[in-house]
């Protein structure tokens, strides 16, 4: 039986999604959403003062992530990050270890998606990448250990 289309349940949290996003200017980006939208960043802050990743917790299971443009696309493989004008999106599953990484990536890969980025150790954790058959870009995440 192939693991990848067996069907078995996979180990990770679908009750917690990150929605990451590429932008120009983190310092700016931090002020935007802090003012515009009421969001509070939190984490550990980088060398600039900002927390690294930038993150926002939208709701109990929405977290916004914000990547400057550059480490964005490390994360989507050889696929070019869109201009300003255009949508570009990520959506991340957190997975419990390597091996949830590895085991969804499989069975995506098996279900036909396009593996964009394989799996592989990120200073933010186990990350493997791929496109759904409509082109949206799916990442799962294990953090480190």
């Amino acid at each position: 039986m192939n693991p990848a289309t067996s069907g078995r349940p996979i180990t990770m949290s679908p009750d917690a999604v990150t929605l990451a996003l590429p932008v120009a200017d983190r310092a700016t980006a931090l002020a935007f959403y802090r003012d515009a939208l009421g969001l509070e960043a939190f984490g550990e802050p980088g060398s600039d003062g900002i927390p690294e990743p930038l993150q926002f917790a939208v709701n109990e299971g929405l977290t916004l992530m914000l990547v400057p443009t550059g480490g964005f696309g490390r994360v989507i493989g050889d696929r070019e990050v869109a201009e300003p004008w255009a949508c570009e999106c990520l959506l991340s599953l957190d997975a419990a270890d390597p091996a949830g990484v590895d085991a969804v990536v499989r069975r995506a890969r098996g279900a036909g998606a396009e593996v964009v980025a394989e799996p592989a150790a990120l200073p933010w954790g186990y990350t493997g990448t791929f496109a759904d058959p409509d082109g949206h870009l799916w990442s799962v995440v294990a953090a480190p250990a």
